[in-house]
């Protein structure tokens, strides 16, 4: 990720020596959308869709915003 209110220059996390495993802060896809909607300032947290006749968070239960990446202050 780069621009758009994530900090330059900041590795998060690594990986073993193949680059197959998260070794440090493993992290999730849902954290990932969490951080990108809460960039391009959407409210990650109620922003849900129709899907199979109930309404689903996008980030489901499990999204968080990765602070660390995050150049911006947090909101709330």
């Amino acid at each position: 990720m780069m621009g758009a209110g994530v900090k330059g220059g900041v590795s998060y996390g690594a990986t073993d020596q193949f680059g197959r495993r998260a070794e440090e802060n493993p992290t999730t896809v849902w954290n990932i959308y969490s951080t990108v909607m809460y960039l391009l300032g959407l409210d990650y947290r109620n922003l849900s869709c129709h899907h199979t006749g109930i309404d689903e968070r996008l980030t489901k239960v499990h999204g968080r915003v990765v602070k660390q990446v995050v150049a911006l202050p947090l909101s709330a």
